[in-house]
């Protein structure tokens, strides 16, 4: 057989080990916040060295681990070389998931599947792009092809944190220098760009009071209404600033979470919300910073005895196409044009994913891996999300046909 027909074959064979190894994962909770993501690191090792690979554990330092807001994060590092010379491509999905909420018609550890789709959280986001890296990886070992370069595979654990301890650390602390870089993606699309992500802390300050006095008082939830609705009309004009690239769609702004007030009879003296503003590629980014800033506090400026504060949560770039990007866009869209018999496109995704860090880094890098066309066909970050397994073995097939033509020594890795 040809080396594709012995990759063909080889993953065609491993379908029922690829399953169990990403129920597995699945199974084992891995939930941030809390971030306690030690345990699921440690199995997911385990696993991996079961299927012969070499892991490396690379732990986050702690006092980092908590700056970030986990309680424990260990990245795993696995390196296969083939001849010597050639790229090196890491692969790199993110092992913590949102906790689970409400709505499940199933348990979210139980790696259930029925009717093809194995139903849990993390299992399409993104732990089953364990699944998919690893097993591509296994299949490339076994196709006898003649390859010059190296693949890694980067499992890390705080991308639910904003990847700064994860996939940004291994890169600052040179513990990784690839050529290029896959993330974790889905099967009908190469991603090669989406947005950033700003979130803002507003805490607005005022003055308690009596009920039966009100005007004694500064009433912080007046103050904290007034700019929200600065913000919610601000919101209404995004909707103008629709991108260049396909499946980005406009900026989007989400006050997500509000508390406050002492009690029922008392005139809030301070509230706290927070908000998640989208950032397209085609805004300049500190932009979006300073403007939501202005408005916070002109809203409330006329306002007596009224103090606020915004503090910046997190900040991520939208991640944009580096040059080189092009050849991974090639050699994947290419074999997922034939495996899965549809037209696979780049395209953007209005998401923020750890993708942007080996991007910032200046590594070309595409958004690639197992699940369907959207995330909300997965239902992912919502309850019952799942993953149709055919996606994952076609995807797996996809990635190890990539692998092989990126590192093929015969042609330089270019077809």
């Amino acid at each position: 057989m040809s080396a594709r027909q012995t990759i063909r074959a080889f993953l065609a064979g491993q379908r029922e080990a690829q399953a169990r190894f990403l129920a597995e994962l699945v199974k084992i909770p891995s939930d941030n916040p809390p971030g306690d993501c030690r345990p699921h690191a440690e199995a997911a090792a385990r696993l991996l060295e079961a299927l012969g690979f070499a892991v490396e554990r690379h732990p986050a330092p702690e006092a980092l681990v908590r700056a970030n807001g986990m309680f424990s994060c260990v990245n795993l590092v696995v390196r296969e070389r083939f001849g010597e010379g050639g790229p090196t491509i890491a692969c790199n999905a993110h092992g913590d998931v949102v906790p689970p909420g409400l709505g499940w018609t199933t348990d979210p550890y139980g790696a259930e599947t029925r009717d093809g789709r194995m139903y849990g959280r993390g299992v399409a986001v993104s732990k089953s792009d364990f699944a998919t890296y690893a097993f591509a990886l296994m299949a490339l070992k076994q196709s006898g092809a003649r390859l010059k370069g190296a693949i890694e595979l980067h499992f890390t654990y705080d991308e639910e944190a904003g990847g700064a301890i994860g996939p940004k650390w291994l890169l600052e602390q040179g513990i990784s220098r690839p050529d290029y870089a896959i993330s974790a993606g889905f099967s009908y699309g190469v991603t090669t760009a989406h947005n950033g992500c700003l979130h803002l802390e507003v805490q607005v300050f005022g003055k308690s009071g009596h009920a039966a006095e009100p005007q004694k008082g500064h009433d912080a939830l007046e103050a904290a209404a007034l700019i929200l609705n600065d913000l919610y009309a601000y919101r209404k004009a995004l909707t103008a600033l629709e991108s260049k690239i396909p499946g980005i769609g406009y900026p989007t702004l989400v006050v997500g979470l509000i508390k406050g007030g002492i009690n029922t009879n008392v005139v809030p003296d301070h509230v706290v919300f927070r908000l998640d503003r989208r950032i397209i590629p085609d805004e300049v980014p500190g932009a979006a910073e300073r403007f939501l800033n202005a408005l916070i506090k002109e809203s409330v400026r006329k306002m007596d005895g009224i103090r606020v504060e915004v503090r910046r949560i997190l900040f991520a770039d939208p991640f944009v196409p580096v040059p080189g990007q092009e050849r991974l866009v090639d050699a994947i869209s290419r074999n997922a044009n034939a495996v899965f018999g549809v037209e696979v496109k780049p395209h953007g995704v209005p998401l923020y994913t750890d993708a942007r860090h080996y991007s910032e880094a200046g590594i070309p890098t595409v958004l690639y891996g197992a699940g369907p066309r959207t995330l909300e066909e997965a239902n992912g970050h919502r309850a019952d999300e799942n993953l149709l397994l055919d996606d994952l073995y076609k995807a797996t097939e996809v990635v190890a046909l990539s692998y092989m033509d990126l590192l093929d020594a015969r042609e330089g890795g270019r077809r």
